[in-house]
């Protein structure tokens, strides 16, 4: 479709890094002003109502995703979320792993993003860090240790998803997301918050149409992708060191356009506050956390919005797997966290 728009100077490649942008600068002022997080959701001390959050962006990006394949505009036949061969080892580690870290640094690697423009600069170490391990664990040091867990693997066959399953996407799409809104409206959480949660989650269909139809060129094809933090932020890095040797792309373009909406919206707000470490203890916790992000964000495919929120609206039972397998790594950590008060990091 991209060769309809009109471009004569820019290919379908670097129209994608300004579409990242875009989606990146809406993703940042509506995650700052929510304060979106999935951590929040699971462990946080307002717990429901931010669960009724995260599940209102859930709820719009299920049924946004699902209406763009029913119309035939996308597919995720292809996709890496329904593979037939299922890692099913390094999504589970992977999960428990990053699922631990995001309450070792009180936040998934997306809020920190977020909290990275409104001036807090754990948050950053944190992010640097959390990208430095991720592409470590893609091509470099780590990559054996994803190679070794992704070499385990279960054959679902054509199971790969709700869709397969009696009902096909229709149904399991409708109950799916009857149930996130049920429990969003009963969460506590004010309307309000709802909407900007529901306008954020419809960020996830955009990103999927812009990338896997609009900007699609057979000459010059981009991957299929939506809203994402691992794959992401390692891209950033990489192209933030080696820019003249590598072009940036969507998901450099996304995580500074995230950076920088929810730079404007603390801004405006006058959220904008800088703070950093207290102790040596709290630096050394965040530390931890990120590394246990970055290399658990790969290894179970995504992060708690790469996986969670995008690749969950595909019904992949990968993505799923992941989410669930990240929640329990949250609350095994929340829980080892009671037990020993002195592990807990200052806010």
């Amino acid at each position: 479709m991209f060769e309809t728009l009109g471009f004569q100077s820019l290919t379908a490649p670097q129209v994608a890094v300004g579409f990242g942008v875009g989606l990146g600068l809406l993703f940042g002022l509506l995650a700052e002003r929510t304060a979106f997080c999935f951590r929040r959701a699971l462990v946080g001390e307002d717990a429901p109502q931010a669960r009724g959050v995260w599940l209102a962006g859930f709820a719009a990006a299920l049924l946004g995703t699902q209406a763009a394949v029913a119309l035939g505009w996308i597919s995720f036949d292809d996709h890496r979320f329904y593979a037939q061969a299922l890692p099913v080892a390094a999504i589970l580690a992977g999960g428990l792993m990053f699922g631990a870290g995001m309450v070792l640094t009180r936040g998934c690697i997306s809020r920190l993003t977020v909290l990275t423009g409104s001036g807090n600069l754990r948050a950053l170490t944190v992010v640097l860090v959390f990208a430095v391990t991720a592409h470590a664990t893609l091509k470099g040091l780590l990559a054996p240790l994803r190679t070794t867990l992704g070499g385990v693997t279960l054959d679902l066959g054509t199971l790969t998803g709700f869709a397969a399953l009696p009902g096909g996407p229709l149904v399991w799409t409708a109950l799916l997301a009857a149930g996130a809104l049920v429990l969003a409206l009963r969460s506590g959480a004010r309307p309000a918050l709802l909407v900007q949660a529901a306008a954020l989650g419809l960020l996830v269909p955009l990103g999927w149409v812009g990338t896997g139809l609009v900007l699609q060129d057979e000459f010059d094809p981009i991957a299929v992708e939506s809203l994402a933090f691992t794959s992401s932020m390692a891209d950033s890095l990489f192209w933030a060191i080696a820019g003249t040797a590598v072009p940036a792309n969507f998901g450099a373009g996304l995580v500074g356009g995230v950076l920088l909406g929810a730079l404007g919206s603390a801004l405006v707000s006058r959220r904008f506050q800088w703070q950093s470490f207290s102790s040596p203890r709290e630096t050394g916790r965040y530390l931890a956390g990120a590394v246990l992000m970055g290399a658990g964000g790969v290894l179970a495919g995504g992060c708690t919005v790469g996986a969670g929120l995008s690749g969950t609206a595909t019904l992949s039972f990968a993505a799923f797997l992941a989410l669930a397998a990240i929640a329990a790594g949250g609350l095994g950590m929340a829980a080892l966290l009671q037990i020993r008060p002195a592990l807990q990091p200052a806010e």
